[in-house]
């Protein structure tokens, strides 16, 4: 599948969650077999025997990380908004492009010495993603990339997560 495939498949939702943001849907993405299939191969391909556990960010990078995971014969870790995880946790703040935001982990989440890849749907500002490698690292954890299925350009997220490798399928200015 072409980019232009994915992009396809891919819907424009204006005015969410506040008005003014384009919000860049991947549920008709995700219910395509072949298109979905092709996004976790895509994502995985680049980090065979690099990594030795995925950090899915809350929520569709959960939906997007486990096969990627899968794929890559590595367990999966996860990263959620507050109050969600019943162990104990370390948390990070961030800003969005609409507010500010936060993230938890389990204490014990990322092992240290453990290649981290960090996996979500979308690379706007970079806040999130930002705060979920604050979060490997602070467990002990190396991040070696970053991977999303859409990266808004004109946001300059790609700048925040930097120097951490950062790639995405789909991209848009």
């Amino acid at each position: 599948m072409s980019v232009d495939d994915f992009k396809h498949l891919i819907r424009d939702v204006p005015d969410f969650p506040k008005p003014g943001i384009l919000f860049r849907d991947i549920t008709p993405l995700l219910a395509d077999p072949r298109g979905f299939a092709t996004v976790v191969d895509r994502l995985a391909e680049p980090y065979l025997g690099k990594v030795d556990s995925v950090l899915g960010i809350e929520s569709r990078g959960f939906i997007v990380g486990a096969p990627v995971a899968y794929r890559l014969g590595v367990g999966l870790t996860i990263a959620r908004k507050p109050g969600k995880l019943p162990f104990r946790t370390v948390d990070e703040s961030y800003e969005l492009e609409y507010g500010t935001a936060s993230l938890q982990m389990h204490e014990d989440a990322v092992k240290p010495g453990s290649r981290v890849l960090i996996v979500d749907d979308l690379l706007a500002t970079g806040g999130t993603a930002r705060a979920a490698i604050k979060l490997a690292h602070r467990l002990g954890g190396e991040v070696v990339g970053c991977a999303f299925v859409v990266e808004l350009g004109a946001l300059g997220g790609r700048a925040r997560v930097a120097p951490t490798e950062c790639s995405a399928l789909i991209r848009y200015e």
